[in-house]
């Protein structure tokens, strides 16, 4: 029986690096390969992780055996990353967003139905504690059906961010701003909790960023196929540092929240998380008392790890028992698609005048 998945990364830039170093503490998985058009900086990850650089995907596949590939290129490539490591044999791990298209992460499905394959996106916000917390409340009925939701961003992006990859900032390399990059961890995290979206109207525009093409900033209103109601607002356009809020309220007339981000900006491969994520609302019945508690667990336990590394590192190995178990992973590639309707619907319905 085999006892480790045999993994191949699509792609050799920050985050890639952030998944290699989780690698190293998955006990179910190992990683073997790494593949990509430029073959010096493939060549210098290879030698860096001490694993075999190839130029396809299928060398990975046949040359090292590679049983997995994540997919960590710009989003734009995601799509034709995926299919090709598909076709090639490979289950598939999706860095986030799934892709910019609708069709495309429907495409990326369907492949995987037909190659009898499993399909997951990356997204490791779902395993901090305190939104653990308000998962377990809503499944254990804590908060009735949950029918309202709120989504907030506060942050900034300087012009070094976007001078720091030469994709960035424009529809067609980027093909989005804010919702596209900074916010799909939030908004899967509104999918988990309320289910998939229904109806999304919104507007966006770009107030801060003369040097880019994209928006800064969003706001939108959502009907849940729950009957639930949300409300989001994202901004790159505010400093300093970020704030990341998703709150839930439910019919029972009590509310969880989260802070999922807090103090400076997180740049995958460039910065690390600076506070930790903690439950800034809990009105429970009963359980009203033990928000201090939640915090305290947090902060304390958040000193004991790598914040940067340790979630990417429960994500991965969760993806990897899930292929040994024969079983679906935590986050499908469906779950994948909801995120990506909803900024594609909210980009194409709420353009400036």
């Amino acid at each position: 029986m085999k006892e480790k998945i045999r993994i191949g990364l699509l792609g050799y830039g920050k985050v890639a690096n952030l998944h290699a170093q989780a690698l190293q503490e998955v006990d179910n998985g190992i990683l073997v390969s790494v593949a990509g058009r430029n073959t010096v900086r493939r060549d210098e990850f290879s030698t860096k992780w001490k694993i075999a650089s190839r130029e396809t995907v299928d060398d990975m596949v046949q040359k090292d055996r590679v049983d997995a590939v994540i997919i960590t290129t710009p989003h734009p490539q995601h799509r034709d990353g995926a299919l090709q490591a598909l076709q090639a044999g490979a289950h598939v791990l999706v860095e986030k967003p799934m892709a910019v298209h609708v069709s495309e992460c429907d495409e990326m499905i369907a492949a995987a139905k037909s190659a009898g394959k499993c399909l997951s996106i990356m997204c490791q916000r779902r395993w901090f504690p305190a939104c653990v917390r308000i998962k377990r409340a809503i499944e254990e009925g804590k908060l009735g059906r949950p029918v309202l939701a709120q989504l907030s961003i506060l942050g900034w992006r300087d012009k070094l961010y976007y001078d720091s990859d030469p994709w960035r900032g424009k529809w067609a390399t980027e093909g989005g701003g804010i919702l596209i990059n900074q916010a799909p961890h939030q908004i899967d995290l509104l999918q988990w909790y309320m289910g998939p979206f229904g109806e999304i109207t919104g507007f966006w525009d770009n107030f801060n960023h003369p040097y880019i093409e994209v928006e800064d900033s969003a706001v939108a209103a959502i009907r849940f196929k729950n009957g639930g109601l949300g409300s989001v607002l994202v901004s790159n356009s505010q400093k300093p540092g970020i704030y990341a809020k998703v709150h839930i309220h439910g019919s029972s007339a009590w509310s969880a929240g989260v802070q999922t981000d807090g103090g400076a900006m997180f740049i995958a491969g460039m910065s690390t998380i600076t506070e930790p994520p903690l439950n800034d609302l809990w009105t429970i019945e009963g359980e009203e008392d033990l928000l201090d508690k939640f915090r305290a667990e947090d902060e304390a336990f958040f000193k004991t790890i790598n914040a940067t590394v340790y979630f990417f590192t429960l994500q991965l190995k969760d993806f990897c028992g899930a292929l040994l178990d024969g079983r679906p992973p935590a986050a499908s590639g469906e779950e994948g698609r909801e995120t990506v309707k909803f900024f594609e619907t909210l980009l194409n319905t709420g353009r400036p005048k």
